[in-house]
C-alpha cells in the first residue's frame, strides 16, 4: 500500500457527524484560501476530507509554473491536486506524501484544543515554465471541525521559497513560533516500551497467547496492550498499527 492509499484510509476512518460542518463555514474557509492566493500570489488548495473535494485558487505564482495565466479557480472531485503534483520533483513528491502522513498522526496525537496550533512547512522542487526545477515553499494546515476537532479540511499553499530553511521539513507551532524538524520529531512517547514490545511480536505473527508466554504476562494484559496500541495510533486493527508504527519508526 503506497502513502496516498494510507492517507486516504486515515482520512476515511474519521467519523463526521451528519450535516456538520455547514456550508457557511466551508465558504468562510474558501474565502480564506482565496485571500491567501490573492495576497501572497500563491497557489492555494483547500481540500475537504469529508466530501473528497478540493478548491484551488491560483495566484500569479502559477504563471511561473506554466499554469495558464488566465486559469480560473478549480473545483475538483478529489483531495489530490494531480496537475500540481506533476510539477513536483518525483523524489520530493514521495517525501511530501510521507511527511503529510506523519504530520497527520502528529496532529491526531495532540490535545484536541491544540490541533489547530500547528502547521507543516517544507521545501520542494517544482518545474517552472522554463522546464527547470525551482525551490518552492509548501505549507500545510489541518482545519478541525469546531465542535469535536475531527480533521476536516487541509489547506496547502505553494509559493516561491524566499529564504532557505534550516531543515527540509518543519512542524511549526504558530502560537509561539517553536519549530521542530519532522525527522527529529519524538514519536517515541506515542507507545510505551511494553506496547512496542507487544507490537513487535504482533508484527512477527505471534498470537496473544504466544505473546503472553514470551513476555511472561497474562493474555488479559496482552489484550489491554493491544487496545491501547490501536487507540494511541488511531487505527482499527493490528495490521494498520504495524504499518503506521513503521512509518513513524516506532518498531
Amino acid at each position: 500500500m503506497d502513502t496516498i492509499d494510507r492517507l486516504n484510509k486515515e482520512f476515511s476512518k474519521q467519523e463526521f457527524n451528519a450535516g456538520i460542518p455547514c456550508e457557511e463555514l466551508l465558504n468562510r474557509y474558501r474565502i480564506i484560501a482565496c485571500n491567501y492566493a490573492g495576497m501572497e500570489n500563491a497557489i492555494a488548495v483547500l481540500s475537504d476530507l469529508r466530501s473528497n473535494a478540493s478548491y484551488i485558487y491560483y495566484g500569479r505564482f502559477a504563471q511561473i509554473l506554466g499554469i495558464d495565466k488566465d486559469r480560473k479557480d478549480d473545483i475538483l472531485s478529489s483531495i489530490w491536486e494531480e496537475e500540481i503534483f506533476r510539477l513536483i520533483h518525483p523524489d520530493d513528491l514521495t517525501a511530501k506524501h510521507l511527511q503529510e502522513l506523519r504530520f497527520f498522526h502528529f496532529i491526531k496525537c495532540q490535545p484536541k484544543k491544540k490541533r489547530a496550533d500547528y502547521y507543516l512547512t517544507s521545501k520542494l522542487r517544482m518545474k517552472s515554465i522554463m522546464n527547470s526545477y525551482i525551490p518552492v515553499l509548501h505549507r500545510m494546515f489541518y482545519v478541525p471541525v469546531p465542535h469535536d476537532n475531527t480533521l476536516w479540511l487541509a489547506l496547502c499553499l505553494y509559493s516561491p521559497l524566499l529564504f532557505d530553511m534550516p531543515s527540509k521539513c518543519l512542524i511549526v507551532n504558530s502560537t509561539n513560533g517553536q519549530m521542530t524538524e519532522l525527522d527529529k520529531q519524538d514519536n517515541t512517547k506515542i507507545l510505551s516500551a511494553r506496547e512496542k514490545q507487544v507490537l513487535n511480536l504482533i508484527d512477527m505473527g505471534l498470537t496473544s497467547k504466544e505473546i503472553a508466554e514470551t513476555l511472561s504476562i497474562s493474555i488479559n494484559t496482552v489484550s489491554r496492550h493491544r487496545q491501547e496500541i490501536l487507540s494511541n495510533l488511531h487505527v482499527k486493527n493490528s495490521i494498520e498499527a504495524c504499518r503506521i508504527a513503521k512509518d513513524l519508526k516506532l518498531i
